[in-house]
């Protein structure tokens, strides 16, 4: 992975921080229903991601179909009840983030719902994973950052605290569709997982639509182009350009770079919607800001100390649980020959890791928040390999991404 930051990278950089700090000020604007264009929100990431995944894996779509993926055996229930729990989770922010730009103001909700990452690593908490004092510290500055910036609504009430907590609510519920994730897409790939996560999501708010008699159809000027906003925006623009730019910088740099939503997204509510912030709630959307990316940076180290202080216990690289698995093939003299190349086990290449390198990266952004985005960090050092027909050096295989 390239690590300069030409001028290609910073443009794809400018390009997904705008694009995704449109999604804020678009919902503020248009007249529908919050959960109508939530709906409709899911609704168009369907429409882009399915003829992408015909295009680009249709012999996935094929064999998934036919039953021949662990997706659709016995063994794999388990993984689709934390998918299908995991869309409800999205489906969840999604409703509560737009109805909260209605009832605050833009900055408040894209500030508060960007602390996804600090719930996050409070889950990671609860789940015995152990938390640097760097991560602590962030977590810290987030709550008092969120405090100082909400206490102005807490004083003057009406449905900006309502607002408030929604937004909290939301990014909690993006946080747990993260953990879900991690749980649920073991067999499957990014492209497919994110198209059905945008179906589920939009049926689940279909369901709640109608019973409520909220109406999807009969939109004004302004809900049009809002929707239509949305679909080129973060959808196509927001998502591409946030791709091609994890091809030539790092995750956690897109991750800081992402919590410039929040100020971006403040400036269009104010030149487009007339929204001022409150100099009151400056300081405390600072710190959250502040907060969160000291979580973000200090994910990576964390997971690598954790990584080293097993490795010097055990003496064996670590595996994780959700590295691909792949049954060892049978044993075999080496005097014999094959006519084709055996498979290597998955795991060689997992246990090639160094004690300073962590193999996952973990990227969400709310701006498009179907699309979970996973990568494997392979080493690219040379080791010996025996071959079946005599000794020969070869070096390992280039970078893979999953």
């Amino acid at each position: 992975m390239k690590s300069k930051l030409d001028p290609l990278s910073m443009v794809a950089m400018a390009v997904t921080v705008v694009s995704v700090s449109a999604t804020a000020p678009l919902t503020a604007a248009a007249s529908a229903s919050p959960l109508a264009m939530a709906f409709w929100r899911n609704c168009l990431g369907f429409a882009v991601l399915g003829p992408l995944l015909l295009l680009l894996r249709r012999r996935e779509v094929v064999r998934v179909a036919r039953g021949e993926r662990g997706l659709l055996r016995r063994e794999q229930w388990r993984p689709l009840v934390f998918g299908f729990l995991a869309a409800t989770a999205l489906a969840l922010h999604f409703a509560a983030f737009m109805t909260s730009t209605r009832l605050t103001s833009v900055a408040m909700s894209t500030a508060l719902v960007a602390t996804q990452p600090v719930w996050q690593a409070l889950i990671a908490a609860g789940q015995g994973l152990r938390s640097s004092r760097r991560t602590w510290a962030g977590l810290a500055l987030s709550v008092v950052g969120a405090v100082a910036a909400g206490g102005f609504d807490i004083r003057s009430g009406g449905t900006a605290l309502l607002g408030d907590l929604l937004a909290l609510v939301g990014a909690v519920a993006q946080a747990g569709y993260t953990a879900l994730s991690e749980r649920s897409r073991a067999d499957v790939s990014t492209p497919l997982y994110s198209t059905v996560t945008s179906l589920v999501c939009g049926l689940e708010l279909l369901v709640v639509c109608r019973p409520a008699h909220i109406p999807l159809t009969g939109f004004d000027r302004s809900t049009h182009l809002s929707l239509l906003g949305l679909l080129v925006l973060p959808q196509i623009l927001g998502l591409g350009s946030l791709n091609f730019g994890l091809g030539r910088t790092s995750a956690t740099t897109m991750s800081v770079l992402l919590l410039l939503e929040t100020p971006v997204a403040a400036l269009a509510a104010w030149w487009f919607l007339g929204q001022g912030i409150k100099p009151a709630t400056v300081p405390g959307l600072l710190l959250i800001i502040v907060g969160v990316t000291v979580v973000v940076t200090s994910g990576g180290v964390e997971q690598a100390t954790a990584q080293q202080g097993r490795h010097r216990r055990t003496g064996i690289p670590p595996y994780p649980a959700y590295a691909p698995y792949a049954p060892q093939p049978p044993y075999t003299p080496q005097h014999l020959t094959f006519p084709h190349p055996v498979k290597r086990d998955p795991r060689v290449d997992w246990a090639r890791h160094t004690e300073d390198e962590s193999p996952t990266v973990t990227l969400t952004y709310h701006g498009a928040g179907a699309f979970d985005t996973l990568f494997l960090r392979m080493p690219h050092a040379a080791e010996e390999e025996p071959d079946l027909d005599g000794p020969t050096e070869a070096s390992a295989g280039p970078s893979r991404r999953r």
